[in-house]
């Protein structure tokens, strides 16, 4: 079984996870809908990147259970 030969110390042991740290998202506002968004991503709720609609978003559509 591995055994460690000395102790780790705090010093040691926290430089190691320096990069660990969780990082705050960077949210931007949609030109297009004014909602937030991830940068350099299409915009969730109106389907918009860089001033132009990429992707067609549709009206929900209530599928009746019984129909189906």
């Amino acid at each position: 079984m591995a055994v460690p030969k000395s102790k780790i110390t705090r010093s040691r042991r926290g430089q190691r996870r320096s990069h660990d740290a969780l990082v705050a998202g960077n949210p931007n506002e949609c030109t297009n809908c004014g909602e937030l968004k991830r940068p350099h991503h299409v915009c969730a709720s109106c389907g918009h990147y860089d001033d132009r609609e990429v992707v067609a978003m549709t009206e929900e559509v209530d599928i009746d259970e019984d129909a189906a």
